[in-house]
């Protein structure tokens, strides 16, 4: 799987008029790395009455951890709601990954959303609309209905799109998110419309969202979409198959 390149983004970028195109790709990297060079680590039990899929925290770079915050392997992924690579990848991980290293105490999982255009922006507010326990299956789903959203936002057309962007600030989130149909599909999960329009008009938090992204990217060098961080390493790979032999090398097996 390629990794979806991205461009920096600040809020006035954001709000610029929708580019829905693929950006471009980099290389495909298909090299594992050989062997297994931690001992197996033992699984630690969650707190009483939960599973550790339910422990979910806000981190100080406005990710969201899921699982054990003490965990000895601690993986970080960089992922835009609109790179398709990304929803690929949740599509393939996100059970397994929840279920079998979450699950064990052995691995945390933290999602950091880098934001890459308008579409993204309101999608990553929406998802962060409900309480934290949420956002992680608001996100996956969202990953699995990414084609239908560009598609409703395409078929609108330019002047809808437009007169959608036109708006002031406060009320353009809303309205491109009925524009793109995120409205109906969110409150399908849970978050009512009238949650969802105060979301959206928080521009304080778009704001930081867009200059956590900026500021995140450069200082890492995150280039493309998905990225990944195991223990503040950064990886050279980017599917599943590959980031779990890296998992199950650190002991996580």
């Amino acid at each position: 799987m390629t990794a979806h390149r991205f461009s920096r983004i600040t809020l006035v970028t954001a709000l610029a008029p929708l580019v829905l195109g693929l950006a471009a790709c980099g290389s495909k990297d298909e090299q594992a790395s050989a062997g297994l060079t931690g001992d197996p680590i033992a699984k630690v039990a969650p707190p009483a009455g939960k599973a550790w899929s339910d422990v979910v925290t806000i981190t100080p770079e406005l990710g969201y951890r899921m699982g054990n915050p003490e965990a000895p392997i601690k993986l970080v992924e960089y992922a835009s709601l609109t790179c398709p690579h990304c929803a690929e990848f949740s599509h393939e991980a996100t059970a397994e990954l929840r279920d079998q290293f979450v699950a064990s105490g052995r691995v945390s999982y933290e999602l950091r959303n880098m934001v890459r255009d308008g579409l993204d922006l309101y999608l990553t507010q929406l998802t962060r609309c409900g309480a934290p326990e949420s956002y992680f299956a608001l996100t996956d789903q969202t990953f699995a209905n990414q084609a239908a959203f560009f598609k409703t936002a395409q078929d609108a057309g330019k002047a809808a799109q437009e007169a959608a962007f036109s708006q002031p600030p406060e009320k353009r989130g809303l309205a491109i998110a009925q524009l793109a149909g995120m409205t109906d599909f969110f409150a399908a999960r849970g978050i009512s419309k009238e949650q969802a329009a105060t979301c959206l008009a928080d521009t304080a938090k778009a704001t930081a969202l867009a200059n956590a992204s900026t500021e995140q990217g450069e200082r890492l060098k995150i280039e493309g979409t998905p990225t990944f961080i195991i223990n503040g390493a950064k990886l050279d790979v980017n599917t599943w198959p590959l980031v779990k032999a890296e998992l199950e090398k650190l002991g996580a097996r």
